[in-house]
């Protein structure tokens, strides 16, 4: 089978769990060695069961590094960590994807918003993304073939209520997205997906006042249906309440990977649908 990805090394940042281990695991599948980084030391087991299962099911090299790339030092602390363990003979090292994976949201209404749940998203989802990509550009490709894709949501365009601080972070990762895509545009490509609601932990931290806000999108988002006999009768079972099926990590995974990509190389500053169709834009 093809493995169109051979040798190149991608860095996923959040990527112990959800849609960060199934982006991981999609470029792992096609040939690429990856980076798995995570935050926390809760994360430590998954990260390294998550790299020793890839290393054998898909015979590619797989790091997991803790750095909380929030942090200047956690952006250098990464990107040493790779060098030491990818660089070639001549010291050399190349990154060919970056996937600004890791992120965190704090829902409240607009009067409930305390600065320090502000300070605090902003830093993880869009001073990460910012500073880790600073870190690694020295170190993409020179002839166009790298390939950043940051991870936002509907969310930046949907006015969700509660949303004020995620949305908000996640239209600003929408913005850098298309600066980056002109800055770096003889190093890499630079694209954004924006998911609606997935399957995981994270979804289920929503309140029910949120859920019952979004249903109607649910219910209108073509891919969202339910199909009996196809999905799992948990999951058409919680979609009679909700309005529909959330995404499964590996249909995200698999946007991420298709803008990965040779064949992607002439899409660049963009924002990808990765929900269903949740979110139309005219």
């Amino acid at each position: 089978m093809a493995r169109p990805l051979e040798g190149k090394l991608a860095i996923v940042t959040g990527g112990s769990r959800g849609i960060g281990a199934a982006i991981a695991e999609n470029l792992a599948k096609k040939g690429a060695n990856v980076v798995l980084n995570y935050t926390s030391a809760s994360s430590s087991p998954l990260a390294s069961q998550l790299a020793e299962r890839l290393q054998t099911d898909h015979s590619i090299r797989a790091l997991p590094v803790q750095a909380d790339i929030g942090t200047s030092s956690g952006a250098s602390t990464l990107v040493e960590a790779t060098k030491s363990a990818f660089s070639k003979d001549d010291g050399k090292l190349q990154i060919d994807i970056l996937i600004n994976n890791a992120g965190i949201a704090k829902n409240a209404f607009l009067k409930d918003v305390q600065i320090a749940d502000f300070d605090e998203t902003y830093r993880v989802n869009v001073l990460g993304p910012l500073l880790i990509t600073q870190a690694v550009e020295q170190y993409l490709p020179t002839d166009r073939s790298g390939r950043i894709v940051n991870l936002s949501s509907v969310s930046s365009s949907t006015g969700f209520v509660s949303q004020s601080v995620y949305g908000g972070s996640k239209a600003a990762i929408e913005a850098m997205t298309r600066t980056w895509a002109r800055e770096l545009a003889d190093r890499a490509t630079v694209n954004a997906v924006n998911p609606g609601p997935v399957e995981g932990p994270m979804y289920k931290t929503n309140s029910p006042e949120f859920l019952a806000g979004i249903k109607g999108w649910i219910m209108h988002t073509p891919l969202m249906k339910a199909r009996p006999g196809v999905d799992s009768d948990e999951v058409v079972a919680d979609a009679e309440e909700s309005g529909g099926r959330n995404a499964y990590t590996p249909e995200i995974a698999g946007i991420v990977g298709m803008l990965c990509s040779e064949d992607a190389g002439w899409c660049t500053g963009q924002v990808v649908c990765a929900n269903g169709g949740m979110l139309m834009m005219h």
